[in-house]
């Protein structure tokens, strides 16, 4: 049985980051253990007033025990970090749990539509590229790589400017970046990967809806690392990846006043295993 390590916070009511990721890998059929990087009482999307408990001293400890216990991941992966000391404590987690066997996948979680989340800023965005040059895969959307980069944000490009991109993703230091949100027309939407080690990009699209449903980058990365952990190819994890995202959000716009903090997940889980077999 396959095992994994997602590392970051949780949202007890809302659905992102580990309340997202642990249902996700698990209905894979893959043991995942979680390192909370903080609690809140809700996530940051449309909620106020929330409690949020800081846990980057617990990490260490957390990381020492598994160490002392020998226990080891087929993957490793990260997704919303709150501090620069959170940076390089992940960091130093990385070292001690990379094996030749296994892989990291970083969710460099900065900002969306040009903007940075509250509490990031262009020094932070510079210690988490420093993050991504020791993992094998990082998924950014646009926003996240151009923060990275240092080049200006753009909503109007086209496929050598996406792919140029990735190539410089790639000169971060990561093996294979995966760029999300990618879309060339009003239709389609989806994700580009490149493969810097056999210089080759793969491509995967579904329907655009035009509809910004909260979480749903979280559940692309937790699914594409879910199936990578399985041994599917780049290709098929793309596809699997964005298949399944463009399901959770058709799923969620029935009850969108009921759901408007997250997406209808739980309704696809189903369709997620067949897509798997």
């Amino acid at each position: 049985m396959k095992r994994t390590v997602t590392i970051q916070d949780i949202s007890c009511f809302g659905k992102c980051s580990l309340t997202v990721a642990l249902p996700v890998i698990s209905a894979m059929g893959i043991e995942t253990a979680v390192i909370p990087t903080a609690v809140l009482s809700t996530h940051t999307g449309g909620f106020t007033g929330y409690t949020f408990r800081d846990l980057t001293g617990d990490i260490p400890a957390i990381s020492d025990h598994w160490k002392n216990l020998d226990i080891k991941f087929d993957s490793v992966y990260t997704g919303y970090l709150g501090s620069v000391e959170q940076i390089e404590i992940v960091s130093g987690f990385f070292d001690n749990f990379r094996t030749e066997n296994n892989f990291i996948v970083v969710d460099p979680v900065l900002g969306d539509n040009g903007r940075f989340y509250t509490g990031f800023n262009e020094d932070f965005a510079g210690k988490m590229a420093e993050l991504c040059s020791k993992a094998d895969y990082i998924i950014p959307n646009m926003t996240e790589a151009c923060f990275m980069l240092k080049i200006p944000y753009t909503e109007s490009y086209d496929r050598a400017y996406i792919e140029d991109i990735l190539r410089k993703l790639a000169g971060l230091g990561c093996k294979i970046p995966v760029l999300t949100g990618v879309h060339f027309n009003d239709t389609e939407q989806g994700a580009v990967a490149y493969d810097s080690g056999k210089d080759t990009f793969y491509y995967s699209f579904g329907e655009h809806i035009a509809r910004s449903v909260h979480g749903t980058g979280d559940i692309f990365a937790s699914v594409f690392t879910g199936a990578v952990t399985l041994g599917k190819d780049l290709q098929t994890a793309l596809d699997i990846s964005v298949n399944y995202t463009v399901e959770c959000i058709k799923a969620t716009i029935p009850h969108f006043d009921e759901i408007w903090y997250g997406s209808c997940f739980e309704l696809c889980i189903g369709k997620l295993i067949d897509m798997i077999k």
